[in-house]
Protein backbone atom coordinates (compact mmCIF):
# COMPACT_ATOMS: atom_id res chain seq x y z
CA UNK A 1 0.00 0.00 0.00
CA UNK A 2 1.38 3.50 -1.36
CA UNK A 3 -1.40 6.35 -1.54
CA UNK A 4 -0.35 10.19 -2.16
CA UNK A 5 -2.87 13.17 -1.68
CA UNK A 6 -2.64 16.86 -1.88
CA UNK A 7 -4.53 19.43 -0.65
CA UNK A 8 -4.25 23.34 -0.52
CA UNK A 9 -3.48 24.68 3.11
CA UNK A 10 -6.63 25.83 4.57
CA UNK A 11 -8.95 24.43 7.00
CA UNK A 12 -11.88 23.77 5.34
CA UNK A 13 -9.44 20.90 3.50
CA UNK A 14 -8.86 19.29 6.69
CA UNK A 15 -11.72 17.06 6.28
CA UNK A 16 -10.70 16.23 2.69
CA UNK A 17 -7.95 14.74 5.20
CA UNK A 18 -9.79 12.93 7.30
CA UNK A 19 -11.59 11.17 4.55
CA UNK A 20 -8.01 10.21 2.67
CA UNK A 21 -6.70 8.98 5.80
CA UNK A 22 -10.23 6.60 6.60
CA UNK A 23 -10.29 5.14 3.23
CA UNK A 24 -5.82 4.44 3.35
CA UNK A 25 -6.30 3.06 6.94
CA UNK A 26 -9.34 0.95 6.66
CA UNK A 27 -7.94 -2.45 5.54
CA UNK A 28 -6.01 -2.42 8.44
CA UNK A 29 -8.40 -3.50 10.97
CA UNK A 30 -7.26 -1.02 13.55
CA UNK A 31 -9.03 -0.76 16.91
CA UNK A 32 -11.20 3.13 17.58
CA UNK A 33 -8.82 3.93 19.82
CA UNK A 34 -5.48 3.85 17.71
CA UNK A 35 -7.54 4.77 14.69
CA UNK A 36 -8.18 8.06 16.28
CA UNK A 37 -4.59 8.67 18.13
CA UNK A 38 -3.21 8.18 14.64
CA UNK A 39 -5.64 10.56 12.82
CA UNK A 40 -4.94 12.79 16.13
CA UNK A 41 -1.75 12.87 14.99
CA UNK A 42 -1.82 13.62 11.27
CA UNK A 43 -4.73 16.07 11.97
CA UNK A 44 -2.80 18.31 14.43
CA UNK A 45 0.71 18.36 12.50
CA UNK A 46 -1.22 19.35 9.34
CA UNK A 47 -3.21 22.00 10.66
CA UNK A 48 -0.22 23.66 12.17
CA UNK A 49 0.62 23.83 8.58
CA UNK A 50 -2.53 25.18 7.37
CA UNK A 51 -2.12 28.06 10.49
CA UNK A 52 1.65 28.88 9.82
CA UNK A 53 3.24 27.44 6.98
CA UNK A 54 1.80 30.01 4.54
CA UNK A 55 1.58 33.70 6.21
CA UNK A 56 1.33 35.63 2.73
CA UNK A 57 -0.87 33.00 0.76
CA UNK A 58 -1.70 29.46 0.12
CA UNK A 59 0.10 26.26 -0.63
CA UNK A 60 -0.16 22.69 -1.02
CA UNK A 61 0.11 19.85 1.52
CA UNK A 62 1.11 16.50 0.21
CA UNK A 63 0.31 13.76 2.22
CA UNK A 64 1.64 9.73 1.26
CA UNK A 65 1.09 6.88 3.28
CA UNK A 66 3.03 3.55 3.21
CA UNK A 67 3.67 0.30 4.51
CA UNK A 68 7.54 -0.94 5.02
CA UNK A 69 9.23 -2.67 6.98
CA UNK A 70 6.44 -3.46 9.29
CA UNK A 71 5.50 0.30 10.21
CA UNK A 72 2.87 2.09 8.48
CA UNK A 73 4.44 5.80 7.72
CA UNK A 74 3.06 8.73 7.13
CA UNK A 75 5.06 11.69 5.60
CA UNK A 76 3.78 15.68 5.25
CA UNK A 77 5.61 18.36 2.78
CA UNK A 78 4.68 21.96 1.89
CA UNK A 79 6.18 24.27 0.58
CA UNK A 80 5.99 26.92 3.60
CA UNK A 81 8.52 28.36 6.43
CA UNK A 82 11.37 26.40 7.14
CA UNK A 83 10.46 24.64 10.68
CA UNK A 84 11.64 21.24 12.46
CA UNK A 85 9.24 20.54 14.84
CA UNK A 86 11.42 18.26 16.88
CA UNK A 87 12.69 21.47 18.17
CA UNK A 88 9.78 23.07 19.82
CA UNK A 89 10.35 22.78 23.27
CA UNK A 90 8.08 20.36 25.58
CA UNK A 91 5.60 22.45 26.97
CA UNK A 92 5.02 22.79 31.16
CA UNK A 93 1.39 21.55 31.18
CA UNK A 94 1.06 22.43 34.63
CA UNK A 95 2.02 25.77 33.70
CA UNK A 96 -0.40 25.65 31.11
CA UNK A 97 -3.34 24.77 33.27
CA UNK A 98 -2.34 27.14 35.99
CA UNK A 99 -2.81 30.14 33.11
CA UNK A 100 -5.71 28.43 31.20
CA UNK A 101 -3.79 28.36 28.01
CA UNK A 102 -5.80 26.36 25.69
CA UNK A 103 -3.75 25.06 22.47
CA UNK A 104 0.28 24.08 22.00
CA UNK A 105 -0.07 20.54 22.50
CA UNK A 106 -0.16 19.55 19.11
CA UNK A 107 3.34 19.11 18.43
CA UNK A 108 4.19 17.39 21.72
CA UNK A 109 1.16 15.00 21.07
CA UNK A 110 2.22 14.04 17.65
CA UNK A 111 5.60 12.92 18.99
CA UNK A 112 4.54 11.28 21.64
CA UNK A 113 1.92 9.22 19.95
CA UNK A 114 4.17 7.82 16.81
CA UNK A 115 7.03 5.70 17.25
CA UNK A 116 8.79 7.50 15.02
CA UNK A 117 9.23 11.44 13.84
CA UNK A 118 11.73 12.52 11.72
CA UNK A 119 12.08 15.95 10.10
CA UNK A 120 14.28 17.36 6.86
CA UNK A 121 14.65 20.50 4.79
CA UNK A 122 14.97 19.49 1.16
CA UNK A 123 14.27 21.58 -1.85
CA UNK A 124 12.51 24.00 -0.20
CA UNK A 125 10.04 21.58 1.34
CA UNK A 126 9.27 20.78 5.00
CA UNK A 127 9.49 17.21 5.21
CA UNK A 128 8.17 15.57 8.23
CA UNK A 129 7.63 11.62 8.76
CA UNK A 130 5.73 9.64 11.25
CA UNK A 131 5.72 5.74 11.77
CA UNK A 132 3.58 3.77 13.83
CA UNK A 133 4.53 0.21 14.38
CA UNK A 134 1.81 -2.41 12.84
CA UNK A 135 2.46 -5.02 15.84
CA UNK A 136 1.35 -2.52 18.08
CA UNK A 137 -1.46 -0.87 16.19
CA UNK A 138 -2.89 -4.86 15.62
CA UNK A 139 -2.27 -5.95 18.64
CA UNK A 140 -4.01 -2.59 20.96
CA UNK A 141 -7.60 -3.23 21.65
CA UNK A 142 -7.65 -0.52 24.24
CA UNK A 143 -5.10 2.47 25.51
Amino acid sequence: MEKSFTVKSELIEIEKIRIFLEETLKDLDLSEEVYYLIELSLLEMCINIVRYAYPEEKGDIVLKIWEQDEKIFFEIRDWGIPFDPRKTPEPDIEEMVNQGQTGGLGIFLSRQLMNGFEYRRENNQNILIMHKRIEEIKASDSI
